[in-house]
């Protein structure tokens, strides 16, 4: 079971170079169900997910690159580039802050995973996270991925309200 809040990003952590970070690259071959192929650094994974926002099933197994490859020519929508940096939180906690490349360059967004949904609707962020997008369908990959460059546009227009 996954169990994660996502949070905008007010400003970006002090010294962020100084964590470790992954180059991610994905694909979703379908939306819903959610059918997602990774580039995480040289390693390459399939993820099944259920529907849900704050907690849903999540299934990830290792593939070799011909397989990533062949169903990435098959992905619905754009391609999903970004560098995810690993943050120690407070708490024994983990931040996966996502700064998104491409169509999506400039946008940030912090996740955070939870053992329990209570632990997650207890949890007090950073003051350096934004607004709590959990509960906005339009904050998943799996949903950015699908947008046109006008919607991406409008997302853009719509996040600068947010601010």
């Amino acid at each position: 079971m996954e169990i994660e809040r996502k949070f905008l990003v007010k400003r970006l952590p002090d010294h962020l170079d100084q964590y470790p970070h992954d180059e991610l690259c994905q694909a979703y071959v379908c939306t819903s169900p959610v059918i997602r192929v990774r580039k995480k650094n040289e390693e390459y994974i399939l993820t099944l997910k259920s529907g849900g926002l704050l907690a849903r099933e999540e299934i990830e197994m290792p593939i070799d690159e011909p397989a990533f490859t062949h169903l990435k020519n098959k992905k619905d929508g754009m391609l999903i580039s970004k560098t995810r940096y690993k943050i120690p939180e407070k708490g024994g906690l983990l931040i996966e802050l996502d700064l998104f490349h491409e169509e999506y360059e400039g946008f940030c967004m912090a996740e955070v995973e939870f053992e329990t949904v209570e632990q997650a609707k207890a949890y007090t962020p950073p003051t350096w996270f934004g607004k709590d997008v959990t509960q906005d369908p339009r904050f998943h990959n799996s949903q950015l991925c699908s947008n046109s460059p006008e919607q991406v546009e409008v997302f853009f227009r719509y996040l600068h309200e947010l601010n």
